[in-house]
């Protein structure tokens, strides 16, 4: 346990091993470093942001068609083993996953009238082809009292960039074999900021499984955004889970970004029992904007709960355990000034009362356009038995790794208009 905390302090304060992501630290993934999205083919709004209905208004445009078309090619070398090299014992199990892979997406965005949108993104990959459906939706302004869309699309709430216990709709019944949501929202404007109520489900529609009424959750948020802080208080409740509620508030103090996070949960499907669960942290930038540096602590007092995470160019889709107790997280980002647009970095999740700890440190360099290559080094410290040695951040879930990745893309767009 000593020698644990005395690791992670030196990795806290050395610049050898700096965080990695371009985007504003409070929407960073560094799990997804590897699955960057391209702005071409991204959602539109980000129902998450700080003014979700001014984006929904934005949405209102002339008729005309956008077509997009994104590719990505990418080169893997993954050399790792089954047991972290301080437990070898000769048994110990060694893996090469060298790689290739390739995406594009397809984007058509309809602006049929100046009130009613719709997005439609395919997706085929190579190896294993596989032609799926990306984002399917509709947004429909609604004489400019609310604002709806509804669709197959993924919808979020919360801050954290670590721990996202108050994305109440991430959360799914143990036992589900759940997929992407499907939701249908409304965003109604109230002085600034407004209230949004949506109802969402995740069975698997493409495979021909039509929900029940077991399978549809319902919730709504209230966002108050006032110039020195950012209010959000939500709620939602799907049979077989808990009733969740949150409350979280986002300010700015001495170019200090700080949040705090809270949420409340009622086993009303069972016994009624209650628990809790909070957050504080911050994300600040230095040395004009070059250092990027963000801390938080967590503490989750719900017990068994799951969470779906979304599959990415790495990593397929799963549901998976939600960690509990006292959990803390340090991310670190460095942007190098030259060619090659170096950017080193390091994230460490840490779990103190399980003696477990994830750290990735590793780089990014962009040596030509269109050209990016990422070095990795995922491992997971502590016991066997920690939550981090279990659920790893390596794309076949061992203990460590290291992660060579090449990737080729760019996009393009074709606008006409009516």
């Amino acid at each position: 346990m000593r020698k644990l905390l005395v690791f992670l302090g030196l990795l806290a304060f050395s610049f050898t091993h700096i965080a990695a992501q371009e985007e504003d630290m409070l929407n960073w993934d560094i799990d997804s470093i590897f699955d960057e999205p391209l702005p071409e083919t991204a959602v539109e709004e980000n129902t998450d942001e700080d003014d979700p209905v001014s984006s929904a208004l934005g949405s209102v445009k002339r008729r005309g068609l956008i077509f997009g078309a994104s590719y990505e090619f990418q080169g893997m070398i993954a050399p790792g083993w089954d047991t972290a090299p301080w437990f070898f014992d000769g048994k110990e199990i060694y893996s090469w996953f060298p790689g290739v892979k390739m995406n594009a997406d397809l984007s058509l965005d309809a602006q049929i009238s100046s009130v009613f949108r719709v997005l439609t993104v395919f997706t085929f990959t190579i190896p294993n082809f596989e032609f799926t459906l990306g984002d399917f939706f509709f947004d429909y302004n609604l004489l400019d009292a609310a604002f709806i869309r509804a669709g197959k699309y993924e919808q979020s709430w919360g801050i954290s960039p670590n721990y996202g216990f108050t994305n109440l709709l991430s959360r799914v019944p143990s036992g589900k074999n759940y997929g992407t949501s499907y939701v249908f929202k409304s965003d109604i404007p109230i002085g600034v900021g407004g209230i949004q109520a949506l109802a969402l489900t995740r069975a698997k529609l493409l495979e021909g499984i039509i929900p029940e009424k077991d399978d549809v959750g319902y919730g709504g948020k209230y966002n108050l955004a006032l110039r020195w802080a950012d209010f959000d208080l939500g709620v939602f409740y799907q049979k077989n889970m808990a009733l969740r509620s949150f409350f979280s508030v986002k300010t700015t103090v001495l170019n200090t970004e700080l949040y705090n996070e809270w949420l409340v949960a009622v086993n009303v499907h069972s016994d009624n029992a209650a628990s809790f669960a909070a957050n504080i942290g911050f994300a600040k930038d230095f040395f004009s904007e070059k250092f990027t540096l963000n801390g938080e602590f967590f503490y989750n007092g719900e017990k068994g709960t799951e969470f779906y995470r979304k599959e990415t160019n790495l990593l397929e889709e799963e549901t998976l355990p939600f960690i509990e107790n006292i959990n803390m997280a340090l991310n670190m980002l460095y942007r190098f000034s030259g060619k090659a647009n170096p950017r080193f970095f390091t994230q460490v999740l840490y779990a103190p009362l399980q003696s477990s700890a994830q750290v990735i440190p590793g780089f990014r360099i962009a040596p030509l356009s269109n050209i990016e290559i990422y070095l990795a080094f995922p491992m997971a410290l502590g016991g066997k038995s920690g939550y981090y040695y279990k659920n790893t951040a390596d794309s076949h879930n061992r203990p460590f790794s290291i992660m060579l990745l090449v990737t080729l893309k760019g996009s393009v767009k074709a606008e006409y208009y009516y």
